[in-house]
């Protein structure tokens, strides 16, 4: 296949040939520009997203490629931007006009005004990404590549297309954009270009805490978080965006006795469950689950270095990590807080499965017991092969007495067997501490497997526990 048709089947989706009609009609050249060229050359799968770029208007280009297509798709406008974006089968088309920037130091946002194709490939934050393909007629599918941004993705290299001191301080969020691509394409980051981001890290600040968390989504979303994490921490951005990790790095030797280092194995815990789960917040507990242990660390000579309570201290530092990076405190962070809380429990419970403890575990965990599971098994970084052998082993076993509890027991996502309401029936009594005693008492009763979970067995054990509180039934059966 010669290198021009390889790009002309770039082209193949109907819509192409719709905007390049729609732009002879108006009179402006259009092209296809960076994610989605760069993308079908890695042969990444299609893109659903599609940035079109016009010599011109991008709004007018839109709003015409609307009238041409089926069922004229609504046009969403974003003035301020100079930019439009509409929806044709399950495609994301955004347009934008060409355009230069100008930036002032304490804002990340361009003074624009209108370019050529030439201007708005020299914004461009990395030569892979300023490649266009031309959607004129006479040389639709053509390749424009100023900065030999094919030959880059071939070398696997990122890199900006004019100077990259320019290019970091005008927009810092590029610094992280550039970071996340080397870690979404395990590539590397040319030494020019990483050495400014060094330079420009302090540039970082003026960038919104939302965009930041963007990036670090994106990061944790990869196939090798660990990549990305790396490199924040080698480009010194981690330290100001996440201390918390930071902290955990290095290690401490006093008496001949050392510790593992925290920051490097929190990095391998990451890696290990991005090979079995894609659920971002499992990601972020286990990027999170050693956080605690930075603040809690201790040398006795008795004990040696230990880290006691870290889980809790580091479930509470979520809290503060998550409201300091506006991220949403709700059902997600929640989410990770307990899964940071509850860490280590599977691996204390490990070496001596009981019952008992296995139906706390299931009541604790609940719905998340699974995750959980996942997480604490990611956390086996041992290169010994005997003691990982060991370690999946004793997990193995928990899982299988979880089964087996679970089958029986019916504890997870517990609801008491006998409600508050048939409490203050059958004693005849109003709301009250003494309710709230015999529903812990029924809860703990069969926690501890000393009754089973059901109605019968409950409501029995409510009458006995009533009777010692000097309660008397008032109701028939």
């Amino acid at each position: 296949m010669s290198k021009s048709q390889f790009f002309i089947n770039a082209l193949e989706n109907p819509v192409f040939k719709i905007i390049s009609k729609a732009a002879f009609a108006i009179h402006t050249d259009s092209y296809v520009i960076g994610g989605f060229v760069r993308d079908y050359i890695l042969d990444r799968g299609t893109a659903k997203d599609i940035d079109i770029v016009a010599v011109g208007s991008g709004i007018k280009l839109a709003e015409k490629v609307s009238e041409l297509l089926p069922g004229k798709p609504n046009v969403s406008v974003f003035k301020n931007y100079g930019t439009a974006m509409l929806k044709s089968n399950q495609i994301e088309l955004e347009f934008v006009g060409a355009r230069k920037e100008s930036y002032k130091e304490y804002s990340r946002n361009p003074a624009v005004e209108e370019g050529s194709l030439e201007d708005d490939q020299n914004r461009r934050d990395f030569t892979i990404n300023a490649m266009a393909l031309s959607l004129q007629e006479e040389t639709f599918g053509e390749l424009l590549d100023p900065f030999n941004g094919i030959q880059d993705l071939k070398d696997k290299i990122i890199r900006t297309p004019l100077d990259p001191d320019i290019t970091y301080s005008d927009d810092p969020l590029r610094m992280l954009r550039a970071i996340r691509f080397a870690t979404q394409l395990e590539f590397t980051i040319e030494k020019e270009s990483f050495n400014s981001i060094i330079k420009n890290v302090d540039r970082i600040k003026i960038i919104s805490k939302e965009r930041i968390v963007d990036e670090l989504h994106k990061i944790i979303a990869s196939q090798k978080p660990s990549i990305g994490f790396a490199l924040l921490h080698k480009a010194e951005l981690l330290q100001h965006i996440l201390p918390e990790l930071v902290a955990l790095q290095g290690i401490e030797e006093i008496d001949g006795q050392g510790h593992k280092d925290n920051f490097w194995h929190t990095l391998e815990v990451v890696d290990n469950i991005a090979n079995t789960t894609d659920n971002l917040w499992l990601r972020w507990a286990a990027l999170l689950h050693d956080i605690g242990k930075a603040p809690t660390k201790k040398f006795t000579k008795k004990a040696g270095w230990t880290f006691h309570g870290h889980e809790f201290v580091g479930s509470k530092m979520v809290y503060k990590l998550f409201k300091r990076l506006k991220m949403p405190l709700n059902d997600k962070m929640k989410f990770v807080q307990k899964m940071v809380f509850m860490s280590s429990r599977p691996i204390v419970i490990a070496t001596d499965v009981t019952d008992s403890a296995v139906r706390r575990l299931v009541f604790d965990a609940g719905e998340y017991i699974e995750d959980l599971m996942t997480l604490c098994e990611a956390d086996i970084t041992t290169k010994n092969p005997f003691k990982f052998k060991k370690y999946l082993n004793n997990f193995k076993k928990v899982r299988a007495k979880i089964t087996e509890v679970e089958e029986r027991d019916h504890v997870r996502n517990f609801q008491p067997p006998v409600s508050g309401e048939e409490i203050m029936k059958t004693f005849g009594i109003k709301p009250s501490r003494e309710i709230g005693i015999i529903k812990d008492a029924i809860k703990e009763g069969i926690l501890e497997g000393i009754i089973p979970n059901d109605y019968e067995s409950a409501k029995s054990f409510m009458l006995q526990k009533g009777k010692k509180l000097g309660l008397k039934k008032v109701t028939n059966d």
